[in-house]
């Protein structure tokens, strides 16, 4: 198939890279002219995915409008937040019959929507032409062909299993699935919750203190994720347990490291002001902060990492009020 890749961050490459390997025809879109110039003269994109090498079969442009032309399928690996911005370069069309594939982990902060509802809205696009992809999968790893799972979900199951089909390899499971919503759900909210792990790291806490906060970390996230109109399950699945597990406890999550940074005293700008790639985290944090508010829904791990990101509180005060909350029944929603 022709297929158009938007983004050449780590993500979007090693994507590329994957649909390459199964012989369909990639263009890749950089809004950076260097990132292009590099991999041309490096054979490699030594800034955002150092050591793998890109083959000369896959072509690369900074004309987003090109990178779509004729495409098939479009690849979408842009920052959550930016993502509106492209999309609205682009032209409009009266019967774009492309499918849309988010591969972003973000919810946007203006409107509270999901990037599969951002597409939509922007391309004006019913629910069978997009896809959501998702899961534990670290470009990292899969770029190395480290074996990965992951889930492909649309409204449409032919869509899904679209998806699935193209990208399926030996080293790259892929599994379809029809709730978008909790899938969607569960890769944004996940990154907050690592954050929050992170946090725990950079502070000196130790297992038992991480493993309470993914458990319960689950249950915010069903109870958000339920409350939007997702399927429980979901969130026990690749996309919510495995890709918070994932997160939560890599040393490639860049998510993690931002809350690490916060837990030893750093400000978030300065953490930031370091970073070569984007941390979706922490504008999501924000989203989650309204999204609960709007749903009426207790999200007590999330409502601390949005005070210790951004109304300076401390992560071991944090921590305090998150343990000294009234006592109540595990429970499960």
């Amino acid at each position: 198939m022709k297929i158009g890749v938007l983004g050449s961050g780590s993500w979007g490459t090693t994507l590329a890279l994957v649909l390459n390997e199964n012989r369909h025809d990639v263009t890749c879109w950089s809004y950076k002219q260097e990132v292009i110039d590099d991999i041309s003269e490096s054979g490699e994109n030594s800034r955002f995915l150092p050591g793998v090498k890109i083959p000369d079969s896959m072509n690369y442009t900074t004309d987003a409008e090109r990178c779509i032309y004729d495409a098939e399928v479009v690849i979408v690996a842009v920052p959550s937040q930016a993502i509106r911005g492209v999309l609205e370069s682009l032209p409009k069309e009266d019967n774009d019959k492309r499918i849309w594939v988010s591969v972003s982990k973000g919810i946007e902060n203006k409107t509270l929507k999901r990037v599969t509802e951002v597409i939509g809205e922007v391309r004006k696009l019913p629910g069978e032409q997009l896809a959501v992809f998702s899961g534990p999968s670290h470009a990292e790893e899969v770029s190395r062909h480290i074996p990965t799972t992951i889930v492909s979900a649309s409204t449409s199951i032919q869509t899904a299993e679209l998806v699935q089909t193209i990208f399926t390899t030996p080293y790259l499971r892929v599994y379809a699935n029809l709730d978008v919503i909790g899938v969607e759900l569960g890769g944004a909210l996940k990154n907050v919750i690592a954050v929050a792990a992170g946090i725990c790291d950079g502070a000196g806490f130790g297992d038992n203190t991480k493993a309470a906060l993914i458990t319960r970390a689950l249950v915010e996230m069903n109870r958000l994720g339920v409350k939007m109109g997702a399927q429980a399950n979901t969130f026990a699945g690749l996309s919510g347990m495995g890709d918070l597990i994932v997160t939560c406890m890599s040393k490639h999550s860049r998510n993690r490291h931002v809350g690490e940074q916060i837990g030893k005293g750093r400000s978030l700008q300065e953490i930031l002001d370091d970073m070569v790639m984007v941390a979706e985290g922490v504008r999501t944090t924000e989203s989650v902060h309204f999204l609960a508010e709007r749903e009426k829904v207790e999200m007590p791990i999330s409502e601390q990492v949005y005070k210790a990101l951004f109304e300076g509180k401390a992560p071991i005060e944090a921590v305090r009020d998150l343990m000294t909350r009234e006592s109540k029944t595990e429970d499960w929603g």
